[in-house]
């Protein structure tokens, strides 16, 4: 059983096709690659074209045994699906096993969010005496006024500010572009550690445009980021576990809570279909929940 020709026409496909990153890809590739791993263990080695319904069923009812959560099992199954749809579409195979294949339920877990009393404390907590403090609070302003991913916030660049027109140009998942408002805050902010920090350090080659740089005038890493917030929360005693996303869930959840568009909220955050952005609607609804229960006198 050989898949090597068609695994890495399947790399190209989403690759030049789908315009995925090298993680999705890799992700991706994975899946496919248990998917072989069962074949081979079970003894029913075959090409793509003889795989069939009953082969990817039994492969479903492996990784299940195998102790996997329902969401693992659905993203692997995603993964399948995706690659005999390539598949049909190069003419390689007629038939498509895992068209039929049901996936696992999934219990959306609700994100943790933190409160907007909350973020001023974390905000507030920075010392702004040093120069990584002005570059800090730069960076959280940034990443809860424009609901950031952390990969784009470590990629932001300068020349992507738009600071007359109050936006920022955004390269997010699969290269795809966008632009998202920025707040006044953040602007200025921003300004203060450009003017005050940036522009008096030491900045390394390749590195010229990008806006949030370590000591050593380098890009920051996701790591650091984390690192930042994680010591901000054991400063005031926050008992949440929080991370770059946290400021990215309540970006979008105090804008619902606050009477905004789903769609409009969908834009922002970058996401590709409104169901990712509608977990956002069901956290409103337990803020509205919970303000019944405290406010309503026959609660």
């Amino acid at each position: 059983m050989n898949w090597n020709s068609y695994t890495k026409g399947f790399r190209s496909f989403l690759l030049l096709e789908k315009s995925l990153s090298g993680n999705s890809i890799d992700a991706y590739l994975h899946d496919v690659e248990k998917l072989i791993q069962y074949l081979e263990y079970t003894q029913q080695e075959c090409n793509p074209d003889k795989v069939e319904l009953k082969h990817v069923q039994g492969f479903v009812q492996w990784i299940n045994e195998l102790g996997m959560s329902s969401y693992s099992q659905a993203r692997i199954i995603s993964g399948i699906r995706a690659f005999y749809k390539y598949l049909i579409i190069e003419n390689i195979v007629k038939n498509d096993p895992a068209e039929l294949l049901e996936s696992p339920k999934i219990t959306r877990k609700l994100p943790d969010v933190l409160s907007i009393d909350e973020i001023n404390k974390l905000l507030d907590a920075i010392d702004r005496s040093t120069p990584q403090g002005e570059r800090n609070k730069a960076i959280l302003e940034t990443l809860y006024g424009c609901g950031l991913r952390v990969s784009e916030l470590v990629n932001l660049k300068i020349s992507d500010i738009y600071f007359n027109d109050g936006f920022v140009r955004i390269i997010g998942k699969g290269n795809k572009e966008r632009l998202a408002p920025i707040g006044h805050v953040a602007m200025k902010q921003i300004r203060i550690y450009l003017e005050n920090v940036r522009n008096h350090g030491e900045i390394k080659k390749g590195n010229t445009d990008i806006l949030f740089l370590n000591s050593r005038g380098s890009k920051l890493s996701r790591q650091m980021i984390f690192l930042i917030i994680k010591g901000l929360a054991e400063k005031i005693g926050l008992k949440k576990k929080i991370g770059p996303h946290t400021f990215r869930h309540s970006f979008a959840t105090h804008l619902i809570e606050g009477g905004a568009d789903l769609r409009a909220v969908q834009d922002m955050l970058g996401h590709e279909s409104i169901t990712t952005t509608e977990i956002y609607t069901h956290l409103d609804r337990e803020f509205l929940r919970d303000a019944i229960i405290q406010f309503h006198p026959r609660s």
